[in-house]
């Protein structure tokens, strides 16, 4: 059990049928075209030395207590005439062992020493454990397992992680009749052993908040809108315990958001402001505040990109969307921190009004702005939320974001890059990363990168730096003049909004939904340790 489950507050249970039903229609349609009568299916997992041929593996202790008493040994028995032991990533399925479950997939984890990797700052274990899970339940999915039930392998958040997500598939918009089929996911419950319901609750929670990330990044552009993204976060957070206010042009106006606006006049799609707000903690505790980029679309402006460049970019609102998962399962989880959320939202589109290079933009704050390359519009957006976010005396402030492609040049799909002012907020979201197995790499915020943004005699700084290279750092340098005060990180995450899904299993190709866990991890870690030095100072002073 981890140390920030405390925090949870009583609430009434809920059947994962029940969350399935909020967060996608798709979900019970294709539990209708599931076999009749209804077929079970089981997911175990077994241990095995790697890099031994000969080794016969072991069984965890629910696979090892279900071959035992429900198929009298057969299943091992089986599993060592089959051939080899299934290694971590593998799956054998099994057939009518027993009258209860129709088929049963018993997938690889591994070693049973694995566990945290300093080199690769990874909980392998907890990895494995998303892996064997999610290709297990993918299995039973092809064969059209009505109902699936997957043991905890040590970890029942991780197995939930991989569960709820290798199921998860972008078929909203295709007929009925053609989407492919999606189960029913629960944790397998034996009596004779401990069974951590709380641990699969968490899993199942930050595993929707990714999947419906993902949802709201595949949307095609010309139906998630500015405009229609706020309608639709309105419709998903409905009764959550967020609220939203959706803040339109003029009052991004009268607030004096000229950069933001600037970004967003290129479009015949209006902008908008979207305000999340949830109270977990008491009235006077100060907020986090979070910020995603919301471009729904990114055309690259006058300084326009080619049509590969512009296949995916209906993700570049990839921010918004974490934002917006990332509130939702932390009201759902209960956590005592107060949120605010801001996510500007707008088109970046050629049109008479568009932004031209060389084009000198005023901001609130009093620095004015050359904008040099207007396909870097990605700090633009975000600096009138940043200089907004001042007005909520905030904790710290982090915002996610698709500033630079470049990225991707550095660490592939691997892991998001981050910049922060704060040593603090650092050893927390890598510790994150670590757990959720969804890393984050610390990128330098030296002052060599500021001098490349704002050496210029006539403004204060530019969107581009003049060095050779090193641009992610000088959009990260950029944002951090418009930082208001206290402790900062920005996550760029534009190298892991999509996936081929082979990186990682548990995922199909497409939009990754990431780094949205991580981010509910660093929130709940980092109210578990401010609660805990608040319990410590209680006790000094007594």
């Amino acid at each position: 059990m981890f140390i920030w489950r405390h925090l949870l507050k009583p609430v009434l249970p809920r059947t994962l049928d029940a969350t399935l039903r909020r967060n996608s229609t798709q979900t019970i349609k294709g539990v209708e075209q599931c076999a009749s009568p209804p077929s079970k299916g089981l997911v175990l997992g077994i241990y095995s030395d790697e890099e031994d041929i000969f080794d016969t593996g072991t069984l965890t202790p629910a696979g090892a207590r279900y071959n035992e008493h429900q198929t009298n040994g057969r299943l091992l028995e089986l599993v060592r005439l089959a051939g080899p032991i299934p290694k971590r990533g593998e799956v054998r399925i099994f057939y009518d062992l027993e009258p209860t479950f129709r088929s049963v997939a018993l997938c690889g984890l591994g070693s049973d020493c694995l566990g945290y990797e300093s080199s690769e700052k990874l909980d392998e274990s907890k990895e494995a454990i998303r892996i064997a899970s999610a290709i297990g339940c993918r299995e039973l999915q092809a064969l059209k397992t009505n109902f699936i039930y997957v043991e905890d392998m040590g970890h029942a958040e991780s197995a939930a992680e991989g569960a709820l997500m290798s199921i998860w598939i972008n078929q909203e918009l295709k007929k009925v009749e053609k989407r492919r089929f999606v189960p029913h996911c629960q944790l397998h419950v034996d009596r004779g052993l401990p069974c951590d319901s709380d641990g699969w609750r968490i899993g199942v929670i930050k595993a929707e908040a990714q999947n419906l990330a993902r949802q709201l990044q595949e949307m095609p552009a010309n139906y998630m809108t500015p405009t229609t993204f706020a309608q639709n976060v309105v419709k998903v957070l409905a009764n959550s315990g967020v609220n939203v206010e959706i803040k339109v042009r003029s009052w991004a106006e009268a607030q004096g958001m000229s950069s933001f606006l600037a970004v967003a006049k290129g479009s015949c799609e209006p902008p908008i402001f979207l305000e999340l707000s949830y109270y977990g903690a008491g009235s006077k505790e100060r907020p986090i505040v979070l910020i995603g980029q919301g471009n729904t679309f990114d055309s690259g402006g006058l300084c326009i990109k080619s049509c590969k460049d512009m296949e995916m970019m209906r993700g570049d609102m990839s921010g918004a969307a974490c934002v917006v998962a990332a509130c939702r399962a932390i009201a759902s989880l209960k956590l005592p921190v107060n949120i605010r959320g801001l996510i500007p939202l707008c088109e970046h589109m050629i049109g008479c009004n568009a932004m031209k290079p060389g084009d000198i933009i005023p901001v609130k704050n009093g620095k004015s702005i050359e904008v040099v390359d207007v396909d870097r519009e990605g700090p633009l957006v975000l600096i009138d939320a940043l200089l907004y976010a001042e007005t909520f005396g905030p904790k710290y402030i982090v915002d996610v974001a698709t500033t630079s492609e470049h990225v991707v040049d550095s660490f592939g799909k691997v892991c998001s890059a981050v910049y922060t002012n704060s040593e603090a907020l650092w050893q927390r979201i890598q510790n994150a990363g670590i757990h959720t197995g969804d890393r984050v790499w610390r990128l330098p915020l030296w002052d060599y990168f500021t001098q490349q943004v704002c050496t210029l005699q006539h403004a204060d700084i530019q969107n581009v730096g003049h060095c050779v290279g090193g641009e992610p750092c000088c959009q990260a340098a950029f944002l951090r003049e418009f930082l208001p005060c206290g402790q900062w990180l920005h996550i760029d995450a534009n190298n892991v909004m999509t996936t081929k899904g082979i990186d990682y299993p548990y995922l199909r190709g497409g939009m990754a939904g990431r780094p949205t866990r991580t981010l509910i991890e660093f929130i709940a870690q980092s109210a578990c340790k401010e609660k805990d030095m608040t319990v410590q100072k209680t006790h000094e002073r007594h």
